[in-house]
């Protein structure tokens, strides 16, 4: 008699389940029986699809959620991705449309978790003017000619600082130890702040943001995503007062993009409020460092994998020490404008890495591609993996080969049709520049003066953005 009450529960929660599957995946607010829509599924009630895409996957190849999604639906299909319905572009023609349209067909959208870690009114949703407005006064300080007069030098300088730091440790973890040379160069142009002199206390609390940035949005003590705010939550308290004391007359010993804000909120008719120039300060001290130390990780991962790559890398710049008349003089704009081989190396590995993996986008009205319909109001995820490594663009795309690039026109301003590792369209990264020369200089500093071993870990794996899960750990020593 239990035995029989038992299988009568199971039969009827599965029964229950079954049901509530079938509900959710036909709840969609897209239209109902519309054959033009693209195939997919909504997956599990509220979880969507989530837990599979987030999974970790020892790959650098497209991520398994995709690949699979790909091979059953084709380029373009529909999920559920942290609470929100999405049509997601594996496909080239569409991914182009998308950017040539901006504001036209589409415009930028995020998921509302992601907006509320990065501020609601964050230059990632801005539009039109206020956008603009933005960007050149962003181009003031991440421009050609701030990075040719200014800071070529501070990478450099700080550069070498660091690495002579390195010395006296037998382990560096290389994404904490970068992350914290460029968040120094990248604070103290945007808010006069000197890691040197402080007690590291706006790094740590950016770190806690970091930690938790790609996590499910639970919040409640003891998740990633709470950790997350939080951290956000106390950098937002400590650029609030450094803004506050700035405002009272406390000057710099130059000008910084702090300055520019502050300025720019004392016009009669101010283009910003205090609350969206904190959230601009914000997220361009976030996309400066994070993206940047990911990418000096990666590049020195696949340098380490290939020595030869390592070998023409370390002759082009010991070839530049021979040119010099002080060898232990600074790099020239000249000289880091020659760095070719160094560009192929950085291209390729953002290539491979896919750090920006996804982008976001809404359709303004309905748009018709390849048999399909994506309506009005639909969201979309741009994934530039899809391009990145496609083997019809780059031959054995899986590959790290940097050599590729000697046959391929590097994309003017960071971004084309087939690379897209700094965005593209309107929304092309304001610092992609800047990242480059960073990540050249760095190399620089590094293969004239020093060699390197790994101590431990360096598996790399994509959960889905690139992460060291047991770090990657080197000691640095002098070169002989």
């Amino acid at each position: 008699m239990e035995g029989s009450v038992t299988a009568a529960v199971a039969i009827a929660v599965a029964l229950a389940a079954l049901w509530l599957f079938l509900r959710w995946n036909r709840s969609s607010p897209w239209t109902a029986g519309a054959s033009s829509l693209p195939p997919g599924s909504r997956g599990l009630p509220i979880l969507g699809e989530t837990l599979e895409f987030f999974s970790a996957t020892p790959t650098i190849e497209i991520i398994p959620f995709l690949k699979r999604r790909q091979e059953r639906y084709g380029n373009i299909f529909r999920t559920n991705l942290i609470g929100e319905d999405l049509i997601v572009s594996l496909d080239h023609e569409l991914n182009n449309l998308v950017f040539q349209q901006e504001e036209k067909l589409f415009q930028i959208w995020y998921p509302e978790s992601l907006m509320r870690i990065l501020g609601d009114d964050n230059i990632v949703t801005m539009l039109g003017s206020l956008h603009k407005h933005v960007r050149v006064l962003v181009l003031r300080l991440f421009g050609p000619e701030n990075l040719r007069r200014v800071l070529l030098h501070d990478v450099q300088k700080t550069a070498r600082a660091t690495l002579l730091s390195w010395l006296d440790h037998p382990s560096i973890e290389l994404k904490e130890a970068t992350s914290s040379m460029i968040f120094s160069i990248t604070a103290k142009r945007l808010i006069g702040y000197d890691s040197s002199t402080s007690d590291g206390k706006l790094w740590k609390q950016f770190d806690a943001f970091i930690q938790g940035l790609v996590s499910f949005p639970l919040y409640f003590p003891g998740t990633a995503f709470y950790k997350c705010m939080q951290g956000r939550k106390n950098v937002l308290k400590t650029l609030k007062g450094l803004l506050e004391e700035r405002k009272k007359g406390v000057r710099q010993e130059s000008i910084d993009f702090l300055d520019l804000l502050i300025n720019d909120l004392k016009e009669e008719r101010p283009v910003m409020s205090e609350k969206v120039a904190l959230d601009l300060i914000f997220l361009l001290l976030f996309a400066s460092f994070e993206t940047t130390s990911s990418g000096i990780m990666v590049a020195l991962k696949f340098l380490t994998d290939n020595p030869k790559a390592l070998q023409e890398l370390i002759e082009e710049h010991e070839n530049i020490l021979e040119r010099r008349n002080n060898p232990d003089s600074e790099i020239t704009w000249e000289e880091y404008k020659s760095m070719k081989f160094t560009s192929h190396v950085i291209h390729e590995a953002l290539r491979l890495a896919n750090i920006a993996h996804v982008m976001f986008r809404k359709a303004i009205q309905d748009v018709h591609i390849k048999g399909y319909t994506i309506p009005k109001g639909s969201k979309v995820m741009i994934c530039p993996s899809a391009a990145h490594l496609d083997p019809d663009i780059y031959k054995d795309p899986n590959v790290f080969n940097p050599w590729r690039w000697k046959d391929i026109v590097e994309p003017v301003g960071g971004s084309s049709k087939d690379f897209m590792a700094f965005g593209g369209g309107l929304r092309l990264c304001v610092g992609a520049d800047f990242a480059k020369l960073q990540m050249a200089t760095f190399l620089h500093c590094l293969v004239t003066k020093y060699r390197w071993k790994v101590v431990k870990g360096g598996t790399m794996v994509l959960s889905p953005v690139p992460r060291f899960y047991d770090g990657f750990h080197i000691q640095l020593l002098p070169k002989v």
